[in-house]
């Protein structure tokens, strides 16, 4: 199956395919970011994964003086809980949405799909995931934070409280400060969420701790 939505990074196993992770990467990256740690990883074949790395589509950034780089949604100011561009996200919520029901379309049950999102990316894939309409795998969510609250929709009205949540973050992240993130756990759980939150000795990045943490979470949730 080739997706048509964004232009995207597939890596199918050799051995049937009986799972999907569909994993956005931050701003100004690309679906190139994270296609590496498949092989770190080592579950693809076991598990049957097919991997999705989307690139964002390209547009003015207004906090980086509207230069034109992949994005998810626009940044106005440094105030992380006021710069997102809630249009943005919910464009970009909107086609991850499309590209997990090609991923349906493809034969695979909501039940074996997890997105994933590193930053900009994790906003997103909170975003998506959450307000699906049929439970997925999971949601992993990396060094990111949450910053639509009063939009976002409480487990009771989406009935996805059981969506398993992986949110790992950087202690000395300079860029989505720990409070932040720890903020946004926080509000996940008040919303009746089940988070597991694992914080790691990094900055603003991905260590092999946090890899093997992975490993270990999208085998237990793709079983």
């Amino acid at each position: 199956m080739q997706n048509t939505r964004l232009p995207s990074i597939i890596s199918n196993p050799s051995s049937p395919i009986r799972c999907s992770v569909i994993w956005l990467h931050g701003l100004g990256a690309s679906g190139n970011d994270f296609a590496p740690i498949v092989p770190e990883l080592n579950i693809q074949e076991e598990l049957g994964i097919r991997f999705v790395f989307p690139h964002a589509p390209r547009m003015p950034v207004s906090i980086n003086g509207g230069a034109v780089m992949p994005a998810w949604y626009d940044i106005s100011e440094m105030d992380l809980m006021k710069r997102a561009d809630s249009a943005g996200i919910e464009q970009s919520s909107a086609t991850i949405t499309d590209m997990i029901n090609d991923e349906i379309a493809s034969g695979l049950e909501p039940s074996k799909i997890v997105i994933a999102g590193f930053s900009q990316g994790g906003v997103i894939a909170i975003d998506a995931g959450i307000r699906f309409p049929s439970t997925l795998a999971g949601i992993m969510a990396l060094s990111t934070y949450i910053p639509m609250r009063d939009s976002l929709p409480n487990a009771e009205e989406t009935g996805n409280g059981n969506i398993p949540i992986f949110y790992g973050h950087g202690d000395y992240d300079g860029v989505i400060p720990l409070q932040q993130a720890e903020s946004s756990r926080q509000f996940l759980e008040s919303s009746g969420y089940s988070v597991n939150w694992k914080s790691y000795p990094m900055e603003h990045s991905v260590c092999p701790e946090e890899i093997s943490h992975i490993r270990t979470w999208l085998t237990h949730a793709l079983c």
